[in-house]
């Protein structure tokens, strides 16, 4: 535990390095982190965070749970109000960077629609490509999706590479693509609104 440090943030990895980014507008805090690739096993994700809380016992006053529901099936959100934590608002990380009105907004205009962040602009192909099997078996893009009409890229950072990686992605699976930078407002307002600690 770091000298200065009240809050725990406990966050997927695919959030590490936007918590990270945050650090000089935030309060002190410690940062652990589950891996990003636990998104294609939902049912690890509790059971992670779990392992972490026991390990860190009461040594925080505040714990921050920086994840979505992610596929848990409300998995996770039992667990915060067992061990009476919050979390993040939203279903998933786009939510987190868009603000929740904003995502809604977009799912109204096309229910179609794939999202990428940064963190998935960035690891494409070890996070979608491989886990579902495309490079190896390119025929299965429209068993995954066939129901999609578009691919909106989130962006967090402004970032021409990752702008490219996206536009690849989008084509790759056949996908109208938009790009729509968030930054990282909104996700910094509810992260600081849930780790300032009750007594600062």
């Amino acid at each position: 535990m770091t000298a200065a440090a009240k809050t725990l943030i406990i966050a997927c990895g695919a959030l590490a390095r936007e918590v990270r980014a945050l650090s000089d507008q935030l309060p002190a805090f410690d940062l652990r982190c589950v891996p990003a690739t636990l998104h294609n096993r939902p049912q690890r994700i509790v059971p992670a965070l779990e392992r972490i809380l026991d390990e860190t016992g009461s040594a925080y006053e505040r714990t921050v749970i920086a994840f979505g529901d992610c596929g848990t099936g409300g998995a996770l959100d039992r667990l915060c109000a067992a061990r009476g934590l919050e979390r993040l608002p939203g279903a998933h990380c786009y939510a987190f960077f868009a603000g929740l009105s904003e995502f809604d907004a977009m799912m109204e205009e096309e229910l179609g629609t794939f999202f990428l962040t940064d963190f998935l602009a960035r690891q494409f192909e070890t996070m979608v490509i491989r886990p579902l099997g495309l490079d190896r078996k390119p025929e299965l893009r429209d068993l995954y999706f066939g129901h999609y009409k578009r691919l909106v890229f989130l962006s967090q950072t402004d970032d021409d590479d990752l702008l490219a990686n996206a536009n690849v992605a989008a084509a790759r699976l056949g996908l109208a693509f938009e790009h729509r930078p968030t930054g990282l407002m909104a996700f910094a307002r509810d992260l600081e609104r849930l780790s300032t600690p009750l007594a600062a």
